[in-house]
């Protein structure tokens, strides 16, 4: 594993009305702490750019160790052209938990901090580089839902996050995303389509998603589809 550690110096600029009073005080330099870690293993390399002095070093090699865990499984069953080199940045001025962009996820340190054992959302973000989904290329709530039904079959451990996708009410709709819609989408493979988030996956990369594929896959309309799983909703 290949470190390089760099020192990024902010100062402050203060402008004082009377040019001729020498007594303005200077701020001190900020210093930010940055290292960059480089792992290859196999076909796959992780860039680890961590800005934060602070961070957990056990929570850093578990998110390290998890991306090698799963972002090759992932990329096996679900795009197997998914790209090869991914950026992890820790950024303390981000105040999200997770947030990707192409190869590029970026996390917030304070949510480690309170939350260490929170390790499957690198599981979470890296479908979401997997997924690779075009602009328009269909609804965010089934790309979230995917994400999280992701996160529920491949997740290293969930238990100890103490994660899990909430029993169904009656207050919820197949497009309320992430774990509800992921639960939603586990009872349709158990009952109905067993390729069917693959199914789906494929056809939002390929752009040619569209409501009707929810009949085309399981002789239902998408709503009756949510009324059955309403009806008798036990996994």
């Amino acid at each position: 594993m290949k470190t390089i550690r760099l020192l990024i110096l902010s100062t402050g600029l203060f402008i004082h009305a009377c040019a001729h009073d020498n007594s303005t005080p200077v701020p001190e330099a900020a210093t930010i702490a940055v290292t960059t870690d480089s792992i290859t293993r196999g076909d796959y390399t992780l860039v680890f750019i961590n800005q934060s002095p602070t961070f957990d070093k056990q929570v850093k090699e578990r998110m390290i160790n998890t991306f090698f865990t799963v972002y090759p499984v992932l990329a096996n069953a679900y795009n197997p052209n998914t790209l090869k080199k991914v950026t992890f940045v820790i950024d303390p001025a981000y105040t999200g938990v997770a947030a990707t962009s192409g190869g590029r996820v970026v996390y917030n340190p304070e949510w480690f901090r309170q939350h260490p054992g929170d390790i499957d959302v690198v599981t979470h973000e890296v479908m979401h580089i997997v997924q690779a989904y075009p602009g328009g290329a269909g609804p965010g709530w089934l790309t979230e839902g995917i994400a999280d039904y992701v996160r529920y079959r491949y997740g290293v451990d969930n238990a100890g996050a103490g994660w899990a996708m909430p029993d169904y009410n009656p207050s919820q709709r197949y497009d309320n995303s992430y774990r509800i819609t992921a639960r939603f989408l586990v009872w349709l493979e158990k009952n109905v389509n067993d390729k069917l988030v693959k199914t789906l996956d494929a056809n939002m990369r390929a752009k040619t998603y569209s409501a009707g594929i929810w009949q085309a896959q399981t002789g239902k309309t998408l709503e009756d589809l949510w009324q059955d799983y309403a009806s008798r909703p036990t996994l």
